[in-house]
């Protein structure tokens, strides 16, 4: 039985190091995407028991992305297996090219995941009832597998709704990626999309994303955080929670990084900050902040176990424990923001001692 399950595509990650990719004669690989690396950090940070639903091609770039995921404790039952046609000419597995910049040359991504797996999926493909039933506390999914076609829209409804269904808590980030919804509606495509998914989820991180006409309309400023979320909320009647992540970037290596949510309860809590941090790859810190929140959430200031495990409603949160939660996502973003590659690498000692006031003195 898993406390958290997520919805996503899973892509083998490409990383030239401090090099370009254009000029690159080696990579390293990694696993990653959005809604996995969520999972993958409550597995390996917080001790979580969690899975992903996704699909692969049955090659040999699928079983080692299966191999990744494995060594990251995810559990990997729940993956759907494509026969693979020798070619990809089908179903293939997804590719993403990563550059981390450096100065100021910003990091880069180079998806190449037309036509994958996992963006077949339709709706029926997947027993949810199956998923569900055991017991699962958390669902979690987000608006990079719902752009990834025009049926993992319908996928992820499904789902969310079978997780409602079933008393487990569902989580949604809008995660809006341009070269996904290219020549497919744009922006304001995706906003109707994540708009219609995110009704369905108690807790909306990125919510930020939502809080223009069409994501990235506009910047929204330090002194608008407030009032953008509210606006937010008000589109989602049913989120209990909607928080985001606030990063300023003065250089690809420094970033200002901090956190803030609204919910009904407690009004508006802003999260710590912690200014000129110091960044060696900031690709999943998003992820890796849901990942905090949410096993405060569920464990500390959240959450109580139901009837076989169920997740019971957030009675208990108070403006104390979405502060804790915040800050649990903020400290865990940070860190994963320290170590190359798409997941977290961060110990639950190492985010609480952050948490605590922690430096970055040696420990002998």
């Amino acid at each position: 039985m898993s406390d958290v399950v997520a919805l996503g595509e899973v892509m083998l990650r490409l990383d030239p190091g401090e090099g370009r990719i254009r000029t690159a004669r080696t990579f390293q690989v990694w696993e990653g995407g959005g809604e996995y690396n969520v999972v993958r950090g409550l597995r390996r940070c917080f001790g979580l028991r969690t899975a992903v639903v996704t699909a692969l091609a049955d090659n040999q770039v699928g079983r080692l992305v299966e191999d990744l995921i494995l060594q990251g404790g995810v559990d990997t039952s729940l993956i759907r297996w494509v026969p693979d046609d020798g070619i990809g000419r089908t179903a293939r597995n997804g590719l993403n090219f990563v550059e981390r910049g450096y100065g100021i040359r910003g990091a880069v991504g180079v998806s190449d995941r037309a036509n994958t797996a996992v963006s077949q999926l339709r709706k029926g493909d997947v027993d949810w009832d199956a998923v569900f039933s055991p017991g699962v506390r958390w669902f979690h999914t987000g608006g990079i597998f719902a752009g990834l076609s025009d049926t993992t829209v319908d996928v992820a409804d499904e789902a969310m709704a079978a997780a409602r269904r079933h008393g487990a808590r569902v989580s949604y980030d809008p995660n809006y990626r341009p070269s996904l919804w290219a020549g497919r509606g744009g922006a304001e495509r995706a906003r109707e999309v994540d708009l219609r998914l995110a009704r369905h989820a108690d807790i909306v991180v990125g919510a930020l994303g939502l809080a223009r006409p069409y994501p990235g309309a506009v910047r929204v400023a330090a002194d608008e955080v407030r009032d953008a979320l509210v606006d937010v909320a008000a589109l989602l009647p049913q989120a209990e929670v909607v928080a985001t992540t606030l990063r300023d970037v003065p250089s690809a290596g420094v970033n200002d990084w901090s956190s803030a949510a609204w919910s009904p309860r407690t009004g508006f809590v802003r999260g710590p900050e912690l200014a000129g941090l110091h960044v060696l790859d900031r690709i999943g810190s998003g992820d890796g902040f849901a990942a905090g929140l949410i096993y405060a959430l569920l464990t500390v200031g959240g959450d109580e176990a139901g009837p076989a495990g169920r997740a019971a409603p957030m009675a208990n949160l108070d403006t104390a424990g979405l502060s804790r939660a915040l800050a649990y996502g903020t400290a865990h973003g940070a860190l994963t923001m320290t170590t190359p590659g798409d997941v977290s690498m961060a110990s639950l000692a190492e985010v609480e001692a952050l948490m605590a006031g922690g430096s970055a003195a040696v420990r002998r």
